[in-house]
This record gives structure tokens, sequence and C-alpha cells, in this order.
């Protein structure tokens, strides 16, 4: 085996050889990751519909079904929060919140 060939595969388990506590860990990590989605996917989805009833509100006492100031006032948050990648997650909750344009 090449020095090379060596240094790709340290730290990995021989095959057969069972569980590593590494192995333990990211089992236990990708669970708690998977309750985070869970959470995350309920809470986008609550939120969607609320926005949606919003401007259903709105419309109907005769206002518009956007306000421009406000969806400012989210993206400036998720992008202060969270940087670029944040402005991009803001601008798709807020896509969902108001359905097709």
């Amino acid at each position: 085996m090449s020095e090379s060939m060596g240094d790709r595969t340290a730290g990995v388990a021989p095959i057969g050889a069972g569980p590593t506590p590494a192995d333990a860990a990211i089992a236990e990590m990708r669970e708690r990751i998977n309750e985070i989605d869970r959470s995350i996917i309920e809470l986008w989805r609550e939120r969607a519909a609320l926005s949606q009833r919003i401007g259903a509100l709105r419309m109907a006492a005769g206002g518009t079904r956007l306000v421009l100031s406000r969806e400012g006032q989210i993206l400036r948050r998720f992008r202060d929060a969270l940087g670029r990648d944040g402005l991009q997650l803001g601008l798709l909750l807020l896509r969902a919140g108001r359905g097709p344009l």
C-alpha cells in the first residue's frame, strides 16, 4: 500500500471490525440533525400558514397583499444573523408565505 493510500484510510476501521467510537458519535449527531430538521419543517409550515392568513386578512380589509417594508425588515434580520445565506433563507421563507404572486 502506498503512503498516500494509507493517508486516505487513516481513522477508518478495517472491514468487519465493528463500530468505532466515532461511528457512535456520528450516529448520535445525525439523529440530532434529523430532530432539528423535523422542527424546521414544522416551523416552516406554521410560518407559511400564518403569513398566508395575514395576507388574506389584510386583503379582506382592503389592504395590499404584500407589505414591502415588512419584507425588508425580515430580510435584514436574516441577513444580519446569517449573512448571505440568511438572505437567501429569508427570501425562501417569504416566498413560502406569500404563495405564487
